[in-house]
């Protein structure tokens, strides 16, 4: 993984940046098109569309940006929670591209994002408002079961918004609450994403998943908590 400079930006990492923009977010407004066409068209053909998005961002970050991915032996699961870091966006698109039909907790405003949003509840993103306290809980509970039933994997960030690498937030209070409602074991997923990708200008190196042993249910909310603060930190120095 490549580490970041105090001497400021390469010329190589700010033209490789340039062209990373103009190719990723210029498909992605062909792609939010294709995908609101494809909507009444039903959810196989919608779903392929979200998976293009995700694969072109992952393409256009290795051609481009010159960003590798290390996932281990990871494979593929449903009827499980995923808890993983949150250092950049790079890991929040490259989920579709990972994991099949993913079910991920958003903050909601993103879900304000104009067509954008409309994609991604229709997609499954669940709404996060914290603001709601217990009312939001019992909403994400009631969209988290009914999109686990078709036995998609579920998605959260536990510490709630993109954190800078090496930093170890508290877990967000509601994490806990989900864990012990859902009754499903939890995979937890470090990730060093931020050093290279979490900046105007981004570097090239590789990017790391590292999947943990998976969490049985049930467990009380100290040792869930602390199992899972450990297991996402694993990539931090």
């Amino acid at each position: 993984m490549a580490s970041q400079s105090n001497a400021g930006p390469h010329l190589r990492d700010i033209l490789r940046s340039l062209a990373f923009y103009f190719a990723f977010y210029g498909g992605s407004v062909l792609l939010v098109i294709a995908a609101l066409v494809a909507m009444p068209l039903g959810r196989d053909r919608y779903k392929d569309v979200v998976r293009t998005w995700s694969t072109w961002h992952r393409t256009c970050a290795r051609v481009l940006l010159g960003i590798t991915v290390e996932t281990g032996n990871f494979t593929p699961r449903s009827g499980v929670l995923y808890a993983i870091k949150h250092e950049s966006f790079f890991e929040a698109i490259d989920l579709p591209h990972m994991h099949p039909l993913p079910v991920v907790f958003a903050k909601e405003q993103l879900l304000r994002i104009p067509l954008w949003g409309a994609i991604g509840m229709r997609y499954g993103l669940i709404a996060v408002d914290r603001a709601r306290g217990a009312s939001a809980l019992r909403t994400m509970l009631a969209e988290a079961r009914r999109w686990t039933a078709d036995g998609r994997p579920l998605i959260i960030f536990p510490e709630g918004t993109r954190v800078p690498h090496g930093t170890r937030p508290a877990l967000q209070a509601g994490f806990a609450g989900l864990y012990k409602m859902l009754g499903l074991p939890v995979v937890p997923v470090a990730v060093d994403s931020g050093p290279l990708y979490h900046r105007l200008w981004k570097c090239s190196g590789t990017i790391r998943y590292r999947f943990g042993a998976e969490i049985p249910p049930g467990l009380p909310r100290e040792d869930i908590e602390a199992r899972i603060h450990a297991a996402i930190n694993a990539l931090n120095p």
